[in-house]
């Protein structure tokens, strides 16, 4: 692997990273663009769908529940096929399969198309997480990772507002935009480069066999909870912020889409300011102020009677959910022995993409049993962040933990 990384990744980098970034922010994209749709999708599958208020949800949070279940084939499938064949053929997949439910006239076709749509975004998920261990090393690889942040931070936000204001027109609109990445599918053929298969098993062995520090299991089960709770916690504000916005009068898809874009932009906010946090408050610390920024954003959302209160509480709730990856992710690194991170952060990838899965399911759970309205639901759930808060805070307090106990590079590698 050396010998070819040090012909092939000194003078492409740049263009190989960018391909990359922008091949990984399709998963942001395809996650959440068409959350400011979802008013108008009620009102023209309602009254013809007796199932329409889970179906909805569901159509918006399958694609997380497919990535959290086929990310490990998919990874097995990188393994035996290539990892660039693979990333263009499902970037082509998603692209035709995004668009579907634009053709579809039934709501059971449209999940199901987003079904197989979320086996795509599984695919270049994958794909470009393993592109990037094959491609950077160490500090290189950390540093790439940010920039990957700002990528799917950066074009998120453009593209949900852009997604918001097609929706005006018509709720099917918006899906013809997942058809932009097919222009990256002849960038991925030119710039991408097949790592050799022989240099990737000797890097498995030589990995393999350097496996000095033990796994401690309770700390990664407890980082797995964490990640997948506050995920649960991020996408009641993805999902439920235009239904919330609709009850306070505003119905227009642009607003919807530039509420959904600024919640992206102080995401992008929370994770460039997380090394700064941790620095400062440490890993608990910043566990603390990551649930209680993320309760208090939902009891504002649920509280909110105009637009600009509104958007206060979104930018509050998105700086709390741009804290909670990193920091997650600090603790499952630190929680690995080096053997087992490919594992590791599988496992941390099904349990982000379940607790977006379940997220939509938990609210309508809580309205159909306690029979309160939306408003109360999410106050409910940013109720259990700021409990979530309160824990950390204790555990703080009590592990007396040193706030730069995670700047030194053993614990950052």
């Amino acid at each position: 692997m050396s010998n070819m990384t040090s012909s092939q990744h000194a003078p492409a980098g740049r263009r190989e990273g960018l391909v990359i970034a922008l091949g990984s922010s399709l998963t942001i994209v395809g996650s959440v663009m068409i959350a400011p749709i979802i008013p108008k999708l009620g009102a023209h599958f309602g009254p013809v769908e007796p199932h329409a208020d889970v179906l909805i949800p569901l159509a918006i949070s399958i694609p997380a529940l497919a990535i959290a279940v086929f990310a490990p084939l998919a990874g097995w499938l990188a393994d035996k096929v290539g990892r660039k064949n693979l990333l263009i053929i499902a970037t082509v997949l998603y692209a035709f399969l995004g668009m579907a439910p634009a053709l579809l006239n039934d709501l059971s076709n449209i999940v199901l198309s987003r079904l197989l749509f979320g086996l795509a975004e599984a695919t270049i998920m994958t794909c470009c997480t393993t592109l990037i261990a094959d491609y950077w090393r160490d500090d290189e690889r950390l540093r790439f990772v940010n920039y990957q942040v700002i990528a799917i931070g950066v074009v998120g936000a453009v593209f949900f507002p852009i997604g918001g204001a097609m929706g005006e027109h018509s709720w099917r609109t918006p899906f013809f935009l997942y058809l932009l990445p097919l222009v990256l599918v002849p960038l991925m053929m030119k710039v991408l480069w097949e790592p050799a298969k022989k240099a990737r098993e000797a890097e498995k062995v030589a990995v393999s066999s350097d496996d000095e520090e033990g796994m401690n299991v309770v700390s990664l089960v407890i980082s797995y909870l964490m990640i997948f709770f506050g995920m649960v916690l991020v996408f009641v504000e993805t999902i439920q912020a235009p239904i919330l916005q609709v009850h306070i009068g505003i119905t227009s898809t642009t607003q919807i889409g530039s509420t959904a874009g600024v919640a992206l932009l102080a995401t992008l906010v929370g994770s460039l300011i997380w090394t700064l946090c941790r620095k400062i408050l440490g890993i608990n610390g910043c566990n603390v102020l990551l649930f209680g920024t993320l309760g208090l954003g939902l009891w504002i959302l649920s509280v909110s009677k105009t637009y600009e209160m509104m958007l206060l509480g979104v930018i509050i709730h998105g700086v709390g959910a741009g804290l909670l990856v990193p920091n997650v992710m600090a603790s499952v690194m630190k929680s690995l022995s080096k053997h087992a991170r490919g594992r590791g952060i599988g496992g941390f990838t099904s349990s982000l993409y379940l607790g977006q899965f379940v997220s939509p399911l938990i609210v309508s759970f809580i309205l159909a049993v306690t029979g309160v309205s939306i408003n109360i639901g999410v106050a409910y759930m940013g109720y259990f962040g700021l409990a979530l808060a309160v824990f950390w805070l204790s555990v703080w307090v009590f592990s007396r933990e040193k706030p730069a106990i995670l700047t030194n590079s053993k614990t950052a590698a």
